[in-house]
């Protein structure tokens, strides 16, 4: 008997391994394994792993977990094995949701959890920090017969051939593409709510990529954070709503399955179903703990039956520590996202997100202006890229499969037709292609059409980062055959400051325009400066223009703008003014002008992030506040032989407002005052469209020039109702197609002495081309309409509720109803 214990030591079963899918590689925590008969088991972590010893092992080692199809392996008693798993994802094996008499269970665990948000909840500390590491993957996946057929593809038949190594024994092939890490400094502090990454080391290896600057930014955990405490959370610019938010029972279904230790805290767990599959909700479990009801653990799925377009499943698994203070921050974030390939001859894509965060310190915050930048990236983030060196400073040792992929990435770019391709999709991107240390373009003002013109050619270039960080020359040279005159673009940038963005900009410029659509009025909307060089031209002026711009974001979110402008106006239409209509007698009829002005703005938008890429600022827009900018312009006759005085003042307000289960608005706000008589081509001529393509900017029912005003208030709304109310009729649930509604009301006015200086015929007695102007209130048209049809297709209904008489152009009838066409590309 003084044997048994050796014996029995001897005998022990150990066994360890690694659970994953079958389909993206990537680990499953929470999974359970278990020998059936006994109650000997394991639960794996949050990295896929799990380890049993046991001196009564069965025969059969069985891991199972919700969604997926339970897996059996043989084992070898007594000895110590590796056994891994892949499994292969079933939406048929979901549990459902049995409801018994009484209340459900889950239902007080619940009603728990939203009283006590606001002791666990991060947004109620008044400062963290933390350190952060950041994985991301992106492969090809889903390579199908028919996609390997591709001519491309064979060319790359020797990689492929060697990928079933990165997809494991049991798992699909893959092809990866991209993979970066970085690890970062991360502070968020409230009242103000500001938060500040600093980027300190990056290491981006991928298909095409070159700098990596603007990889770097995006691959910071800013962009990885998913905070289940808030009401709805934003994946890939679509609000989801929390199993956790406080209207937890108009979304979910809910099954207390088990409680159990999880770490050291007792926790429940919660299956959660949507109670409408199309929703935009989430499958899967979470952990509340007994002890303060906070989310110790989430496992949270968006499977293919939800109204989304090219996403196969979204897939967010969170776990969460408790912090000095009471509240609980995220330690670990996985998030996967799979793309179904767009038609039969393309592929699919996986995309795959990790965090890692500790050393966290909370409730001492740093002063203001220290968060002045949302994103940095140090100096020397991209300096050391030795893989001894990375292994020192990851949280987690990279695996054997996340070598290969560096690996394999390596040998693609080495391939010619990679590398083609690869340029090709840059061009497509970015509207440019790079040549050292000049990139070519845009391509999309290369080429147009129009009545005046006729067929129009325009090259252009810009300098790149390679030429200098500090100075940007650009330019365009163009020629119309049909009008058969030289125009040009020529430009000077100085980036005088990254950290306080802050540039100095000079321009000439000699081309044909439209009025009411120039760089003031559009903004930053290039798609519709360059569309509205094609077709026939509406009033369209010749003009030689030079432009002075300085701007400078005085601190976060606040922008000061200082510019001066000089332009001459030569109309290719029946246009002229009188230059005294207080004595038409001894005035005359011009129909040219010349103008200076000085423009002088302030835009505020307090959460605005951006991206700094090269030698450019790309703004992600804001997420809680609007984006409010006043302009006032002063022109200054006499200056450069300009011939008029003049003062506007404008003030226009954007904001993106979320209504929860109702969707998603858009409001644009505007208002503009001419303190000045002056010809109208200086004044606000609204946006008609004369074409069946709807556009969001301007008034689609509204002919050309058919209003113009010298003081007016607009109000453009659009509102995306998502799947609210299709997703609720059986016939049209598998169609996806989501409802919309849009209304545009502008109100405005045109002073008699404005009106007074339009002249009815030219100097040579041609009759001018009239202008109409709002005397029997607001112009309205309201619409709705249907998107997604074929995942592409748009239709709107527009119709005009007022000025329905109003012919203000001879044979121009006036619209009362139009159907609008447009094409986007969305989830």
């Amino acid at each position: 008997m003084c044997g048994l214990p050796w014996l029995s030591q001897a005998q022990e079963t150990t066994i360890s391994g690694k659970v994953t899918d079958a389909n993206s590689g990537d680990p499953i925590p929470f999974a359970n394994l278990i020998f059936p008969g006994t109650s000997t088991g394991a639960t794996t972590d949050f990295d896929g792993n799990y380890e049993i010893r046991t001196t009564h092992p069965g025969d059969t080692l069985v891991v199972s977990y919700i969604g997926y199809t339970p897996r059996k392996k043989a084992v070898v008693k007594g000895k110590k094995q590796v056994i891994n798993f892949q499994i292969v994802e079933n939406a048929q094996s979901l549990q459902e949701v049995v409801v018994l008499s009484g209340e459900n269970p889950a239902f007080a665990i619940l009603r728990n959890v939203v009283k006590n948000k606001n002791k666990n909840d991060k947004r109620k500390m008044v400062a963290y920090e933390y350190d952060t590491y950041t994985k991301i993957e992106i492969d090809v996946d889903n390579l199908t017969d028919k996609f390997r057929k591709r001519k491309v593809i064979q060319k790359i038949t020797q990689v492929l051939d060697s990928i079933d190594r990165i997809a494991g024994e049991d798992g699909k092939p893959i092809l990866p593409i991209l993979i970066t890490e970085s690890v970062s400094k991360v502070y968020y502090r409230d009242n103000p709510s500001l938060r500040y990454e600093n980027i300190l080391r990056s290491k981006v290896n991928g298909v095409g990529v070159e700098d990596g600057t603007t990889v770097t930014q995006l691959i910071g955990s800013s962009f990885q954070e998913y905070n289940f405490y808030q009401n709805w959370v934003n994946i890939v610019t679509k609000d989801f709503v929390s199993p956790i938010a406080d209207g937890w029972r108009l979304y979910y279904d809910y099954d207390l399955v088990d409680s159990l230790y999880v770490g050291d805290q007792f926790c429940y767990r919660l299956d959660f179903t949507p109670r409408s599959p199309q929703d935009l909700a989430f499958t899967g479990s979470i952990w509340i703990t007994k002890e303060g009801y906070a989310l110790k653990q989430i496992d949270a799925t968006v499977g293919r039956q939800a109204n989304l377009n090219f996403v196969e499943k979204i897939k967010i698994q969170q776990e969460l520590e408790r912090v000095e203070g009471g509240a609980w921050l995220p330690v670990k974030n996985r998030v996967l996202i799979d793309v179904s390939e767009v038609t039969n001859f393309s592929a699919g894509m996986l995309a795959k997100f990790y965090t890692s965060n500790k050393n966290f310190v909370v409730n001492k915050p740093h002063e203001v202006n220290f968060y002045q930048l949302p994103i940095t990236m140090a100096e020397d983030a991209r300096m050391n890229e030795q893989e001894v060196y990375w292994d020192s400073i990851r949280h987690e040792p990279l695996t054997p499969t996340e070598k290969n992929v560096y690996k394999m990435i390596d040998t693609l770019q080495t391939i010619p037709v990679v590398r083609t391709y690869t340029d090709l999709i840059k061009i497509a991107v970015n509207g440019y292609y790079k040549v050292g240390k000049v990139d070519l373009g845009p391509y999309i003002a290369l080429f147009a059409v129009n009545n005046i013109e006729g067929v129009r050619i325009q090259p252009g270039f810009r300098t790149n980062i390679n030429f200098s960080n500090k100075w940007v020359l650009g330019g365009q040279l163009g020629y119309g055959f049909r009008d058969q005159r030289i125009k040009y673009t020529a430009q000077v940038q100085n980036i005088l400051s990254r950290q306080h963005w802050t540039t100095l900009t000079v321009r000439a410029r000699s081309d044909l325009g439209r009025v009411g659509i120039d760089g003031e009025t559009a903004g930053d909307n290039f798609l519709l400066l360059a569309s509205q060089r094609f077709g026939y031209f509406r009033r369209g002026y010749y003009t030689q223009e030079g432009r002075v711009d300085f701007r400078r974001e005085v601190f976060k979110g606040f922008t000061q703008r200082v510019g001066f402008r000089y332009f001459t106006f030569r109309p290719t239409y029946a246009f002229a003014y009188y230059d005294n209509p207080e004595d038409l007698s001894a005035s005359t009829v011009s129909q040219n002008f010349e103008s200076a002005e000085m423009i002088l703005e302030a835009r505020y938008a307090r959460d605005e992030l951006f991206l700094q890429s090269d030698n450019d600022r790309i703004s992600l827009g804001t997420t809680r506040w609007p984006i409010i900018t006043v302009r006032y312009t002063r022109g200054f006759k006499g200056i450069l032989n300009s011939d008029f005085d003049y003062d506007k003042l404008r003030l226009s307000l954007f904001k993106r407002i979320r209504f929860g289960p109702l969707g998603t608005a858009y409001v644009d706000l505007m208002g503009e005052y001419v303190f000045t008589d002056i010809p109208y081509p200086l004044l606000g001529l609204h946006l008609g469209n004369q074409t069946p393509l709807y556009n969001s900017v301007t008034y689609n029912l509204m002919n050309y020039g058919e209003f113009v005003s010298d003081r007016y208030a607009a109000l453009q709304y659009r509102h995306y109702f998502e799947g609210l109310f299709l997703n609720r009729i059986p016939l049209l649930r598998k169609l996806k197609w989501r409802l919309l509604g849009t209304a545009n009301v502008i109100y405005g006015g045109l002073s008699p002495g404005n009106q007074a200086l339009i002249a009815p015929y030219t100097p040579s007695g041609e009759p001018t081309l009239p202008v109409g102007y709002f005397n029997k209130g607001p112009y309205v048209e309201l619409g709705y309409g249907v998107e997604n049809i074929f995942r592409f297709l748009r239709i709107d209904f527009i119709h005009r509720l007022n000025y329905l008489d109003h012919q203000q152009q001879p044979n121009v009838p006036v619209r009362k109803f139009g159907v609008f066409f447009s094409f986007q590309f969305q989830l």
